[in-house]
C-alpha cells in the first residue's frame, strides 16, 4: 500500500499517521527523517542535502528526490509506504510519478484530512505551555484546572510565538498555498481521498480505514 499523507498544520495528520503505520505495518516517511537518515549513512546525496541545510537553503529536487529514491528502496518499504511532508510541489508530484513507474509502483491514495482554516486557528491558538515542566495544555480542548496555571507545577503557562494568531495565520496561508496545487494534481490523476478532520480522532481513522480497505 503506497500513500501520501496530506494536511495542513494541526490538521491531526500525525495522529492519523501512527494510526495508518500501526495497522498496516508500513514506514511512515517524512522528508526529514528521510534526510536525516541519508546524513547518518553518509550517502553521497545524505552529504549534498547536508551541505545546503547547513547553510539554510532549500535542498534542490533532484537531490531531494535521490532520497526519495534511495529510501523507498529499502525493505521495509516492500509492502508500501506513507510519505508525509513530500512531493510538496509539482515537479516532486512529477518526479515521484516517473520514480514509481521506474520501480514498477504507483501511488494508492493521497489522503488528505480536511479541516477548515478558522477551526485550525482556534487548535493552534489555543495551546498554552508550562515553561518549567513542559507540559501541554489547549485553552478549549485540554484546559488546566486552574485558567493560566500548570496543573503541575503551578506555573503560569505561556504562549509560544509560533501559536500567536498572527503567526499561524501566516503559516496556515503559506502551506495552504502551497497545497493547492498539489490537491488539484492528485484530484485529477484520481488519487485524491479527501477525510473530514472535524470529527472524533477515532471517526477520522475509520473513514480513512474504509477506503483504504478497498485497495
Amino acid at each position: 500500500m503506497n500513500l501520501i499523507l496530506m494536511g495542513l498544520p494541526g490538521a491531526g495528520k500525525g495522529t492519523q499517521a501512527e494510526k495508518i503505520v500501526e495497522k498496516y505495518q508500513i514506514p511512515h516517511i517524512s522528508t526529514g527523517d528521510m534526510f536525516r537518515l541519508a546524513m547518518k549513512e553518509g550517502t553521497d546525496l545524505g552529504k549534498k542535502a547536508k551541505t545546503f541545510m547547513d547553510q539554510g537553503a532549500l535542498v534542490p529536487d533532484e537531490v531531494t528526490i535521490g532520497i526519495v529514491r534511495e529510501r523507498l528502496t529499502k525493505a521495509d518499504c516492500n509492502g508500501g509506504f506513507l510519505l508525509d511532508g513530500f512531493p510538496r510541489t509539482i515537479a516532486q508530484a512529477e518526479a515521484l510519478e516517473d520514480l514509481l513507474h521506474d520501480m514498477n509502483r504507483s501511488l494508492d491514495y493521497v489522503v488528505h484530512v480536511e479541516v477548515p482554516q478558522d477551526q485550525l486557528m482556534e487548535r493552534l491558538t489555543g495551546r498554552r505551555i508550562c515553561p518549567t515542566c513542559g507540559t501541554t495544555y489547549h485553552v478549549k480542548f485540554n484546559p488546566p484546572k486552574q485558567e493560566g496555571i500548570c496543573d503541575i507545577d503551578g506555573s503560569e503557562l505561556i504562549q509560544r510565538e509560533d501559536d500567536r494568531p498572527e503567526t499561524v495565520a501566516k503559516r496556515l496561508e503559506v502551506n495552504a498555498e502551497q497545497t493547492k496545487p498539489m490537491l488539484d494534481f492528485y484530484h485529477d490523476k484520481g488519487y485524491l481521498v479527501s477525510i473530514d478532520g472535524l470529527q472524533d480522532i477515532d471517526k477520522v481513522f475509520t473513514d480513512i480505514d474504509e477506503k483504504l480497505q478497498t485497495l
